[in-house]
């Protein structure tokens, strides 16, 4: 009687194996667009994924430098503006604001931004500003600015 439970189990495990396998196959056939769009999805994906690792920029390194602050460093005398030279150069009020702009290191669109004007506009200030400064350029407008005193 036990031999017959388990010939009749192992039929029926057989059986049920056919089954699923029969079952599997009808759903290749019946959704095979299905199943062979999602397997060359996951390909491209695990490819894509593989690419972007492999070619990826190397990652930034920041190098943090540590500079000295000397607190007891001597007082400079307060900044007094030569009237006489900002005369004589023609320069106006605008014009002496972008110099002292230029002289903190802005550029020109950071210079527009600020202003609330646009970058032509700043352009031909800092054109005017070199004319009349005889310079070709910002940093020799600043540096000749303050030997004239116009700029801190």
């Amino acid at each position: 009687m036990n031999k017959r439970f388990i010939i009749y189990g192992i039929l029926l495990a057989v059986a049920a194996v056919l089954l699923q396998v029969l079952q599997y196959k009808l759903v290749l056939v019946n959704h095979s667009l299905e199943l062979y769009g999602g397997i060359l999805a996951a390909i491209f994906t695990l490819v894509g994924i593989t690419a972007g690792k492999r070619f990826a920029g190397k990652k930034e390194i920041l190098i943090e430098k540590q500079v000295p602050v000397y607190i007891n460093a001597p007082a400079r005398h307060p900044f007094e503006l030569n009237d006489k030279a900002l005369e004589k150069t023609g320069i106006s009020k605008r014009e002496l604001e972008i110099l002292e702009l230029m002289a903190a290191g802005m550029s020109n669109q950071e210079i527009a931004d600020k202003l609330f004007v646009s970058i032509h506009t700043i352009k031909t200030h800092t054109s005017n500003l070199f004319l009349k400064l005889d310079v070709k350029r910002r940093t020799q407008a600043v540096t000749k600015a303050r030997a004239l005193q116009l700029i801190a």
